[in-house]
């Protein structure tokens, strides 16, 4: 793996290319361009916070609505992460198949394909940041050595993402009914992950069973999700059994995405 991350690096021109040409097709005969990347959180943000913060009357930000950002703040805060992380998905299945040609025509690292994928949408998440930054400005938030929590929480997701990519973007070439898959699968970890709704809601419902809640603890986008949230929100911050249990499972996907791609790499060729 550490030779292939080697190769990925001295091939960087290429990968470099590949991200350009996908944000500019993004954003190619679009009259805001860039502005899109800015109100589509805002427009997402508004209609959760409408539904969930007016319609509901919920106080379910850390600490009640009282507390630095409230409710708003807690919202794009995670859905900035959800939309790098759920664009990556569904991106991952097409990340071959759409560079059939280049993949049989040139000698390059067929890894940086996925790579390409995972850092593109990186990318498009870091673009989104002046709108997190307007948000705590005015809406205050409890910054200090918090903070130090963000750059682990990208790592993580981006190690994360490149495994369930290389895992995905091999299978589906194989197996086009990966793709439908996705769609189901992204709804599904949207709602089981702590974006909408703070962990406590979860860990103090009466109703739901102590093994779950173990389950819960232990789903790798929870662990991923709260060091997001632990940036704006100090109660948020992830026990030492999520963070293991979100470390761990990181590296098992990441592991088994790049065996199943290097295994399948063959059968791939062939196919495409």
């Amino acid at each position: 793996m550490a030779s292939k991350a080697l190769a990925v690096w001295r091939n960087r021109q290429v990968v470099s290319l590949l991200v350009r040409r996908d944000l500019k097709v993004k954003y190619q005969q679009s009259i805001l361009g860039y502005a899109w990347s800015l109100l589509e959180p805002l427009a997402m943000a508004g209609i959760y916070y409408f539904v969930f913060g007016v319609l509901y009357n919920s106080r379910v930000a850390p600490g009640g609505e009282e507390a630095p950002g409230g409710y708003p703040l807690y919202l794009l805060a995670g859905l900035l992460p959800w939309m790098w992380f759920s664009g990556a998905m569904s991106d991952a299945s097409r990340a071959l198949i759409t560079h059939a040609k280049l993949i049989t025509t040139m000698k390059v690292p067929r890894e940086i394909f996925p790579f390409s994928v995972v850092l593109t949408k990186f990318v498009e998440y870091m673009l989104t940041w002046p709108v997190l930054l307007v948000f705590v400005l005015f809406l205050g938030g409890q910054t200090g050595w918090n903070v130090l929590w963000l750059p682990m929480a990208v790592m993580v997701q981006f190690l994360f993402l490149l495994g369930v990519t290389l895992l995905l973007s091999s299978l589906n070439v194989l197996l086009r009914d990966i793709e439908r898959m996705i769609r189901i699968l992204n709804r599904v970890l949207f709602y089981s992950s702590p974006i909408l709704y703070p962990m406590h809601v979860v860990m103090t419902a009466e109703k739901i069973p102590e093994w779950f809640k173990t389950v819960y603890t232990m789903n790798p986008l929870v662990g991923i999700f709260q060091m997001h949230h632990t940036v704006w929100f100090p109660t948020e911050t992830p026990s030492t059994l999520m963070l293991t249990s979100t470390l761990v499972w990181t590296a098992v996907i990441l592991i088994a995405g790049y065996m199943t791609f290097r295994r399948l790499e063959t059968a791939i060729l062939k196919e495409l």
